[in-house]
């Protein structure tokens, strides 16, 4: 990097803090915090949803892949989140919508006390934060090795700038600094990502190396299962990336909340989908083809992209592209704080302190600003250790942790929406999420020679038969759960929606005005 590339990247870091600033105003209330006050444009929401969707570890550890094996990065990762926000977006996206318009929740786990009860409220908000503190860890760690190459700073000066600026614009400006600095960084990693591609098709011979550049390449590059990444690891994959990127890890709900209504939620996540399915071609073909312009450094090829920017763009654009891999992590890491912050503070501190059920405006402000601040610090911290044996490497916690935890977590969460699982109670919710997470331990640390796909499919195949099986074999359905369900299932805002109360014990205080509002 020369003076120019440290100029586009500073520049872009003060935009970024800019937006938080601006955003600011826009918040008076936990409600605009967490949920934008549900008025977001569902552009806006889908294009935020996509970017929060993935991070830095695009361009290490999934650009590794791409190096080993070619096309099936795309064919077992980002084409399977494509297809599960689809489904998402029937299944999950509009009722995510009305926990906030119908229920007045300003969290997405907020209306769990009332369809479970609080313990099983708390079971799914504890280990889902406990798990993000890991995951974003994995994303810092990430883009810190991405700086590392570029710059020669250390691992740890790369997490403390990244998670420094992130922390100020989204504690600052809540969700709409979000979305607005994702919108930001979506029209900056476009313009990047095609500057890549066009500048990699030129150097293999133009446009037609789009079609002619394979039979320069290994075999395997163009199967699309491959090595550890094979069919039912696809399938696994699958059925896990509808669960997490419909809504539950939280923060992809809270883009669906944040529209004005169940119809523009579902339009959004099929923009996501729509952009999911075609944006990540775009940016692996350079990847797929780098064993022919680069030799990898390191044993998983991490550094593959890294290496590629540095040999083929001039000063300037390099800088471009190093904001583009900032904008794709920080996206995330963003996202995930707002809807821990909003899980912590709605979920977590009302239930271990009075002193919390009597927060105000601004006192309930101030708590979600500094549980953000507290989240991004602590993530930063497992960050440092992200290459321990404990953790091993950044693409172990992704695949493994992420995929594997999911499951566990968002069952109980997502199917308690739905009419079909309404007999499932909270005896089915603990017992799947316990039982999830015993799987987790036994199939990657209790037993050895366990298969990839095994290991991140075993927890939430679990977690579902249990959460299933359990509501037939002992049904818990109540007048008041089935009165919840009808609230959030029914569509429109007539007659129909307004006619079943919420119960009294599942009004969410929100501060906001009347809970049962219809949006």
């Amino acid at each position: 990097m020369n003076s120019l590339d440290w100029a586009v990247l500073i520049g872009y870091f003060g935009v970024m803090v800019a937006i938080g600033v601006w955003s600011h105003r826009r918040v008076e209330d936990v409600g605009d915090f967490f949920t934008a006050g549900g008025k977001m444009p569902w552009w806006l929401s889908g294009i935020s949803h996509h970017m929060s969707g993935y991070s830095a570890v695009m361009f290490t550890g999934y650009a590794g892949i791409a190096y080993q094996y070619g096309v099936t990065s795309y064919v077992t990762w980002s084409f399977p989140i494509a297809i599960g926000i689809a489904i998402g977006a029937q299944l999950f996206a509009g009722r995510l919508n009305r926990l906030r318009s119908r229920l007045g929740v300003a969290s997405p786990l907020e209306y769990l006390k009332s369809r479970y009860n609080l313990p099983t409220q708390q079971a799914l908000a504890w280990s889902g934060v406990l798990l993000k503190i890991v995951d974003v860890g994995a994303k810092w760690a990430a883009i810190a090795t991405l700086l590392s190459v570029f710059t020669g700073m250390s691992l740890n000066q790369g997490i403390l700038i990244t998670g420094v600026i992130t922390g100020i614009y989204c504690t600052v400006g809540g969700l709409w600094a979000d979305a607005l600095t994702e919108l930001g960084q979506f029209v900056i990693q476009l313009l990047a990502g095609v500057a890549m591609l066009v500048t990699v098709m030129g150097e293999l011979g133009g446009v037609s190396s789009l079609w002619t550049v394979w039979d320069k390449l290994p075999d395997t590059h163009t199967q699309p299962t491959v090595g550890p990444y094979t069919l039912t690891f696809l399938l696994a994959y699958l059925f896990i990336k509808t669960f997490e990127y419909s809504g539950g890890m939280w923060n992809q709900a809270q883009r669906f909340m944040a529209t004005a209504g169940a119809r523009q939620a579902q339009r959004s996540a099929r923009l996501s989908a729509a952009l999911w399915c075609v944006w990540p071609a775009v940016l692996f073909f350079p990847m797929w083809v780098a064993p022919l312009l680069v030799k990898a450094r390191r044993p998983d090829a991490s550094d593959s992209y890294a290496l590629l920017t540095e040999r083929l763009l001039p000063h300037g654009l390099l800088g471009l592209v190093i904001v583009g891999f900032f904008s794709h992590t920080m996206a995330m890491c963003s996202s995930d704080a707002n809807a821990i912050a909003a899980v912590f503070t709605r979920d977590i501190a009302p239930a271990v302190s009075a002193r919390a059920r009597g927060w105000g405006h601004r006192a309930g402000l101030l708590a979600a600003r500094l549980s953000t601040v507290s989240f991004l610090a602590l993530s930063m911290a497992i960050a440092t250790q992200v290459n321990s044996p404990a953790f091993k490497d950044i693409i172990t916690i992704v695949i493994k942790w992420v995929a594997g935890l999911v499951g566990p977590i968002s069952i109980p969460f997502l199917l308690g929406m739905l009419p079909l699982f309404r007999r499932s109670g909270p005896t089915a919710a603990l017992t799947s999420w316990a039982s999830g997470l015993f799987a987790f331990w036994l199939t990657n640390y209790g037993m050895g020679g366990v298969q990839l796909q095994v290991q991140i499919a075993s927890p939430v195949a679990v977690s579902l038969v249990l959460f299933v099986l359990i509501g037939l074999v002992r049904p818990e359905g109540t007048a008041e759960r089935d009165a919840l369900l009808a609230r959030i299932n029914s569509d429109g805002d007539g007659e129909a929606a307004k006619a079943v109360p919420v119960p009294e014990q599942g009004r969410a205080v929100t501060g906001e005005g009347d809970a049962s509002r219809s949006g």
